[in-house]
């Protein structure tokens, strides 16, 4: 654990100052963050097989979920009290490092006990050689992009002149970090019947204790339902939103409203038309593209 959270402040800093971002393998990728450097070591990067894999494309509840499972995990019966105090408390300092793609390459040699992984894009076939869990987050399409679009302006990833009908182009076109949402969806529906995969919404989440059950069920966490509840309390939006600075700087961008239904106060008339035809080309007909519900969160 000897890589500390002024280390990642650091590096962030050192990027920041560079160009905003880089393209690797025809994807944008966010130079504050990442570098290329750590996107080749990813694919020698070897998980283990209780190792827990966290994928979501940007601003669709990643933070959020990642606090979930590390509440699930240090309350699953692991580890006796004052470890789970301890634990806890680690993987919270280290919480910026899950991220497969931040940071630098030699993190990986210094953060070899962290147990929950998260990746920003696709599954790195390295990491899926073996029956490791996964659990994919998935958020509706219109929601995704205005959250996106305020948290990308927050970081200075696009400039302040950028407007959203701009940053809305960009969106529907895959000219965005971290590449196409709809790109996402199509490569994840392949693994859709996998079992050792669980698909997981923003919107059902929503539903706080019924999903933390489904998601501790899946990883075989046995937790009580006084723990589910404890952890209810402590991952509501408000309550991660006061407590925004530890996740370091970009804490306070990191939680706007945490609402579903946000894109009906952004989106033109054109533009709904635009990204529900979109979605219809795209990926309405995959069994994964059903999964989001578009019709219930993406139609007035």
């Amino acid at each position: 654990y000897n890589v500390s959270r002024d280390h990642f402040l650091q590096f962030f800093d050192k990027q920041s100052q560079l160009g905003r971002t880089f393209m690797y393998d025809g994807v944008l990728y966010p130079t504050m963050v990442c570098c290329p450097e750590i996107l080749k070591r990813i694919h020698t990067f070897r998980a283990r097989e209780d190792d827990i894999i966290l994928v979501s494309y940007p601003k669709t509840g990643s933070n959020w979920v990642q606090q979930i499972l590390m509440l699930l995990e240090v309350a699953s019966g692991k580890y006796e009290e004052d470890e789970q105090k301890q634990r806890l408390q680690k993987l919270q300092e280290l919480s910026q490092f899950f991220f497969l793609e931040f940071g630098e390459p030699e993190k990986f040699e210094s953060l070899l006990k962290i147990s929950i992984w998260s990746s920003r894009f696709y599954i790195y076939m390295s990491i899926y050689d073996f029956a490791l869990k996964i659990l994919v987050l998935l958020r509706n399409p219109k929601d995704t992009a205005v959250s996106f679009f305020h948290f990308s302006k927050g970081i200075r990833l696009i400039s302040d002149q950028e407007t959203w009908d701009e940053y809305f182009e960009a969106f529907i076109t895959g000219k965005v970090v971290y590449g196409s949402y709809f790109d996402y969806i199509v490569e994840w529906n392949k693994y859709l019947d996998d079992s050792n995969i669980f698909f997981i919404t923003y919107e059902e989440i929503k539903e706080v204790t019924s999903s933390l059950k489904k998601i501790a069920k899946f990883f075989d966490f046995s937790v009580t339902e006084e723990k589910i509840e404890s952890i209810v309390k402590e991952t509501h939006f408000e309550t991660m939103k006061n407590n925004a600075g530890t996740f370091g700087k970009v804490g306070q961008i990191l939680f706007r409203k945490g609402i579903v239904g946000d894109w009906t106060s952004v989106f033109s008339e054109s533009q709904n038309e635009k990204m529900d035809r979109k979605f219809e080309e795209t990926v309405a007909k995959t069994k994964l593209g059903m999964k989001l519900k578009y019709e219930v969160y993406c139609k007035n």
